[in-house]
């Protein structure tokens, strides 16, 4: 069972404090990484008892839960801004960037929603055999894919794809490089950052695309994990939002508001939500 330490100091205001290594047990997390954090602002300043041990309440171990959470889901530098606005803007403000993490999951699920329709409708449509007459122009392909003919350029310099030249030196896609190439844009419009790109596109067979589904089912996967872990951050965070005199505390005045800590049914969420230290 967690031991609580009581307080020694501000007897008018009694409240339960964690030590240092308590609050890293309850959040899973190294007891040095608490410190870090707190160095960083994401936690309130900790009191310090008469032998000088930090000493932490529940409105760390919110912060601290909500945290890591919050990290899994947007990653680690998000997830500090938004803890350090906590304990500096209006709650309106805070609730605001939490609504922001939604929106921005909500909008990677869209995108992904129409590369998989768009992947699989490539996929559908079949590839005659090539033929000069079919070839298109870097131009030509950049209008019909609604893109600029850098895009192509750059996509190109990466050893993303390889038209070919004609003896002038003109870029002329055959229609299974046309196929690639959309298959790069979908990629790319569903949040694909270059080098995973490649690596998709390098184990495809001759311009296949099982490759890429199979790299979209994973992106939806992700997408599912961090939308649990901001579900998660979010249980921490709403008691710390729904108490003004928390968000009132100046950042450089402790506070060691009793809140109630999080119970088995909000620790357990972190379970399944992807958590970074």
């Amino acid at each position: 069972m967690e031991t609580f330490i009581a307080s020694t100091r501000e007897s008018d205001h009694p409240t339960l404090h964690y030590g240092t290594a308590q609050l890293a047990r309850r959040a899973r997390c190294s007891a040095q990484h608490v410190r870090d954090l707190e160095a960083a602002g994401v936690l309130p300043p900790a009191r310090r008892a008469a032998n000088g041990y930090r000493r932490y309440g529940a409105t760390h171990l919110h912060c601290l839960l909500a945290y890591r959470a919050l990290a899994g889901a947007v990653g680690p530098v998000a997830a500090k801004e938004l803890l350090r606005a906590l304990h500096r803007e209006p709650r309106d403000a805070v609730l605001a960037r939490l609504d922001a993490a939604h929106a921005g999951l909500h909008r990677e699920r869209a995108e992904l929603a129409a590369a998989t329709v768009a992947a699989a409708a490539v996929a559908a449509e079949p590839v005659p055999d090539p033929r000069p007459a079919d070839a298109m122009g870097i131009a030509e392909l950049a209008a019909a894919l609604g893109i600029r003919a850098s895009a192509l350029r750059h996509w190109e310099a990466e050893g993303l794809i390889g038209p070919d030249r004609d003896r002038t030196g003109t870029r002329r896609y055959t229609p299974v490089q046309v196929r690639d190439v959309r298959i790069v844009h979908q990629l790319r419009e569903a949040g694909y950052r270059i080098g995973a790109v490649r690596a998709v596109l390098a184990g495809l067979p001759r311009g296949g695309t099982a490759t890429v589904t199979a790299a979209l089912a994973a992106r939806e996967r992700d997408i599912a994990t961090r939308s649990l872990a901001l579900l998660t951050a979010a249980a921490a965070l709403a008691p710390l939002c729904a108490d003004a005199h928390v968000l009132a505390a100046p950042l450089g005045q402790p506070d060691m508001t009793d809140l109630s800590p999080p119970t088995g049914a909000g620790q357990g969420m972190l379970d399944g939500a992807a958590i970074v230290e």
